[in-house]
């Protein structure tokens, strides 16, 4: 017949801390690392220059952006404001989703699929000022800035 040993509660709990203080330092290395900045292999094809953004809904207002760098289409309802960089969820040879945070401003998620050096199909969707939105796009390069 065994002998079962009691231990005190304080005992217990002592033990059980010094386990989990033992094993946390494991803990760090099974974290994903943040971010770097992202290097958008969908984006080497797209060139820059001004571009018209066509919303899919028939009442959707047509705008022209003189787009420098590629990514500034990452986050068209944010666009001026002071975004955290984005962090990339998809980055394939045709297609890239994003999620980026523009603090108290809100924040979105942004999927880009290139067809070409002058399309691009832009689906967004997020909060901005307080205030859901989500809308489909189409991209098209119509010439230099």
């Amino acid at each position: 017949m065994t002998k079962r040993l009691k231990m005190p509660f304080g005992a217990l709990k002592k033990r059980y801390f010094f386990a989990m203080l033992a094993t946390a330092p494991l803990a760090l290395f099974a974290m994903p690392a943040p971010a770097q900045a992202p290097e958008l292999a969908s984006f080497k094809k797209v060139d820059a220059g001004q571009w018209e953004i066509r919303p899919r809904a028939k009442n959707g207002e047509v705008r022209r952006i003189c787009v420098r760098d590629i990514r500034q289409l990452l986050n068209l309802r944010h666009q001026g404001e002071n975004c955290k960089k984005p962090f990339v969820i998809e980055d394939k040879p045709n297609t890239v989703t994003v999620s980026y945070s523009c603090g108290a401003r809100g924040h979105g998620r942004t999927t880009l699929r290139a067809e070409g050096a002058d399309l691009l199909q832009i689906n967004t969707q997020g909060i901005a000022n307080g205030s859901p939105f989500s809308f489909a796009a189409e991209g098209r390069r119509v010439g230099s800035c």
